[in-house]
């Protein structure tokens, strides 16, 4: 029995359901039962009628999970893998930024920890920063920990003071305007698709700006046939997957290896034992649930 086969046996038996993010290996990408960006991904985490979440991605999204579902079995099949911008930004210190600024919201990224999310009033996503940050009345925003994502949400309100951590995403903060260049001049028509944790000359170079669900939206609706992707490179699976007519070209460098340490043969291991299980206090659980709702109750923002 193949090793596809095996998780799909086992899934069943368990009553599971698969969430993959999109940066996911394709392997990976083909056994989700949904595949999506992390606004999509919470969105069916806090919906589904299964025991048991097996979360394909990284350690934040397994925490907002079991907040949204905390009497469910919520498995990381890779304890290890751990975003490094989301490590950026603890909640001690952002304690002590909220005392200095009384006055100002806190937006926090979904990227953060359960902690990082209950000093929070709101979160975001790429997808629907913008729309967030415009729906507080706050004139000072405390964005967190994404500089790039803070620094592009700024440009739509002149009027607002965000002030933004000084955390980035290594694979997005890496791309380079020469890289896109480069892609541009080999295929002079394709559309420059740009994801907004990228460095602001890389957004500047962008036709469209967008969340990975944007990218495929944009893609969808497009009569273009080829697009330049600036993101993480596997984004292209899921776009040539669901386009088949099109082609998409990605920056080959940038790749996340933490997405990538999980595998087949871990994800079944997850499904025969159960472990290695995320658990949160229940304090932690109800404090982080509020900017999470709040943000789902928002809504998509492209």
């Amino acid at each position: 029995m193949q090793a596809a086969e095996i998780v799909q046996q086992l899934k069943k038996e368990r009553n599971a359901v698969i969430l993959v993010h999109n940066y996911q290996p394709p392997e990976i990408q083909d056994i989700g039962d949904f595949v999506g960006d992390s606004l999509g991904l919470s969105q069916k985490a806090a919906t589904t009628d299964a025991d048991v979440i097996i979360f394909c991605g990284v350690d934040f999204m397994a925490e907002s999970a079991k907040v949204l579902n905390p009497s469910k079995t919520v498995i990381l099949p890779e304890p290890e893998a751990r975003c490094p911008m989301a490590a950026m930004c603890d909640a001690e210190t952002l304690g002590m930024v909220r005392e200095k600024y009384p006055e100002a919201a806190v937006v926090a990224y979904v990227n953060t920890s359960a902690a990082v999310k209950a000093q929070s009033d709101v979160c975001c996503t790429s997808s629907n920063a913008v729309k967030v940050v415009g729906a507080l009345p706050n004139k000072q925003i405390i964005f967190v920990p994404d500089c790039n994502l803070g620094k592009y949400v700024q440009r739509f309100f002149p009027e607002k003071d965000i002030l933004v951590w000084p955390g980035f995403c290594a694979t997005h903060d890496s791309i380079t305007v020469a890289e896109i260049d480069e892609l541009k001049r080999q295929h002079p028509k394709a559309p420059v698709l740009v994801h907004p944790e990228c460095r602001p000359d890389v957004i500047d170079k962008a036709d469209k700006v967008a969340s990975t669900e944007g990218m495929l939206t944009f893609a969808k609706a497009s009569p273009e046939k080829e697009f330049i992707i600036v993101t993480e490179k596997d984004m292209t699976y899921r776009l040539s997957k669901e386009n088949p007519d099109k082609t998409f070209y990605p920056i080959t460098m940038a790749i996340c290896p933490t997405m990538k340490m999980i595998t087949l043969e871990k994800v079944i291991k997850s499904l025969e034992t159960l472990e290695p299980r995320i658990e949160l206090p229940e304090d932690l659980i109800a404090k982080a649930k509020v900017p999470l709702e709040r943000m789902i109750e928002i809504g998509r923002g492209d």
